[in-house]
């Protein structure tokens, strides 16, 4: 081959990206997109298939699906003090009178989230505390399901605990989840123990109401009916972010957070009326 030859073929893989793997950044995340969206699917169709024999096995009472460690009959879930949304399943931190409403889907496990909350989370706090908008955060456990494990479900579960408290605390738990996760595939949220040493990073969260409600499962429950209004939902990736309906570009190509000075720029436009 020419040396010509050798040059142009350089500048042709330097053009679409390759990487020394062969595969493009923007190839990679686009399977693993497919791979969560046929996993997530595959997961709905064991459930509706585990459902169904409940019914069957109750004698026509539809019975909640559970974990191991917890779980409830649809009659009995146990909803935390603060909650939102006709069936309990949304929380929602700002302003209730705030004109916006971004709604944000979520799994504590997924690393793509952690990356976000970690480099935009303050600038998506700003907004909602400033009463630009209001924050409805929409909890999944797909990743249990993907990874095997429950930490997404316990996380959840203890999660709202402190929403039990009040919302500042969730959101409080929520933002040291992400900023001390795991590698998602350890499932280290399963131990309740780490969750509570965890949760003592929170000032004033951890009453011996909270803790006996983490170690008891007392949300459990009300855990399952969260993560499964979010598989009705239709969102099939997380992290997805919605203004006002509107789904916002946090990610770029490679599934790196932008910087917070242009998701700053991106809501300044948004609430404006300008390009979304």
């Amino acid at each position: 081959m020419s040396d010509k030859t050798k040059n142009k073929n350089k500048n042709e893989n330097r053009t679409k990206g390759s990487r020394p793997d062969g595969r493009s950044a923007r190839s990679r995340l686009r399977a693993e997109q497919l791979r969560r969206r046929r996993t997530r699917a595959r997961w709905r169709r064991a459930g509706i298939a585990a459902g169904i024999t409940a019914i069957l096995l109750g004698g026509g009472t539809a019975l909640a699906i559970g974990t191991a460690n917890g779980g409830a009959q649809d009659g009995q879930v146990t909803v935390p003090a603060n909650a939102s949304g006709a069936d309990g399943t949304l929380i929602v931190y700002g302003r209730a009178t705030a004109r916006n409403t971004l709604d944000v889907w979520e799994d504590f496990r997924c690393p793509y989230c952690g990356k976000l909350e970690r480099t935009d989370g303050k600038a998506i706090q700003r907004f909602a505390d400033t009463g630009v908008y209001k924050i409805r955060y929409h909890m999944g456990t797909f990743l249990d399901g993907n990874l095997g494990g429950h930490g997404s479900m316990e996380a959840l579960q203890a999660a709202g605990a402190a929403l039990n408290e009040s919302t500042a605390r969730f959101k409080a738990f929520h933002d040291v989840l992400y900023a001390d996760q795991p590698d998602e595939r350890t499932d280290a949220f399963a131990d309740r123990n780490h969750l509570l040493a965890l949760a003592a990073k929170v000032p004033g969260l951890t009453t011996p109401t909270f803790v006996k409600a983490v170690k008891d499962g007392t949300y459990a429950g009300w855990a399952h009916r969260v993560s499964d209004a979010f598989t009705r939902s239709g969102v099939d990736s997380t992290p997805t972010l919605k203004l006002n309906g509107r789904t916002l570009a946090v990610l770029d190509a490679t599934g790196n957070p932008i910087p917070p000075a242009e998701y700053t720029a991106l809501i300044q436009r948004s609430v404006s009326g300008g390009s979304r």
